[in-house]
């Protein structure tokens, strides 16, 4: 009898490409075991017309899966890193942080564009950007103060038929979805980090379980990639400390090299026109520390001001890094 097992996944294209990743995984792993994904719908799913930042609430693309993970409805979850709160329910943690693909992220322009190599500097003035991201529309006005940045909503699928439908003279995705379901093709150009820092934990996939759950967290301890866990965590403790979620433009991008950690960080308002951003370099086995390190001080460079003008519109909220 094959050991039976539950995972939780929502149910866009990308998100069980996760899951079944994740599925195969497993069971080329352990012969004996069988997994079955449960598709859960969640509030992140279910609004899209709203742009991110004014949904409001903690969790917009984990809490329904979470909730079904504390009901035993499921045994353990997968998630895109950046969608994960740095807080988690009681009994619940982070198991696993799977080894990172492509965290930059992608610019895209359209299939019917005549100009098949323009670059993101290239673009006309007063070109259309489509982005859900203020952290990516923050940097990206930094840069071209121009550009008309508009709301894009729905799955990766959705996203790249409005654009190709005209709606957009181009958009900005994360690499590492297109690119997990096959589509480098469409890339136009890869945004360094220097343009646009990626989200916390942009790339990077977690396995959520029960903490008690002895067996399933001995069962996904091999997923656990120890330089991109180290460089996340990093990441997540400097996003905590700043209280951010997807109202806020805060961007972190974390390297492991010859045992030492670099974390690069950012806080930019929302027009772009303020750009706080600073860098540490530590050793390994102080990956928090240097989260936090750093989140305080972009704070004494001013970054509380940009923070405090923005709590001030719209209270904190962890519906991930945005």
């Amino acid at each position: 009898m094959k050991r039976k097992i539950k995972l939780g996944s929502r149910g866009s294209q990308l998100a069980l490409w996760q899951a079944n990743w994740v599925k195969s995984e497993l069971e080329k792993r352990y012969k004996n075991l069988e997994v079955e994904i449960i598709k859960i719908k969640t509030t992140g799913d279910k609004i899209l017309d709203v742009p991110l930042a004014k949904v409001g609430g903690k969790g917009l693309f984990v809490k329904e899966i979470e909730e079904a993970l504390l009901k035993k409805r499921i045994d353990l979850a997968v998630h895109s890193m950046k969608d994960v709160p740095t807080d988690f329910p009681n009994g619940l943690h982070l198991a696993a942080i799977t080894e990172r693909e492509d965290p930059r992220d992608a610019f895209i322009i359209s299939q019917k564009s005549k100009v098949k190599s323009q670059k993101f500097k290239d673009l006309a003035y007063g070109a259309s950007i489509g982005t859900s991201s203020l952290r990516r529309s923050s940097q990206l006005l930094n840069v071209r103060p121009d550009l008309k940045i508009m709301q894009l909503r729905g799955n990766l699928n959705t996203r790249l038929k409005k654009l190709d439908d005209g709606q957009y003279d181009a958009i900005i995705l994360a690499a590492a979805g297109v690119k997990r379901l096959g589509w480098s093709d469409r890339i136009t150009e890869y945004l360094s980090p220097e343009v646009s820092l990626p989200a916390i934990g942009q790339g990077a996939l977690g396995i959520e379980t029960r903490i008690d759950d002895k067996e399933i967290n001995e069962l996904t301890a091999f997923f656990d990639h120890p330089a991109t866990s180290i460089s996340v965590r990093a990441e997540r403790a400097l996003l905590k400390k700043l209280e951010g979620g997807c109202q806020v433009p805060i961007a972190a991008y974390g390297e492991v090299k010859n045992n030492q950690l670099k974390l690069i960080g950012l806080v930019a308002s929302t027009d772009g026109k303020r750009i706080i951003k600073d860098s540490i370099t530590g050793q390994i086995d102080r990956a928090e520390a240097i989260g936090i390190e750093l989140a305080e001080r972009l704070l004494s460079m001013g970054a509380w001001d940009i923070l405090k003008e923005v709590y001030e519109t719209a209270p904190p909220m962890q519906g991930g890094a945005g």
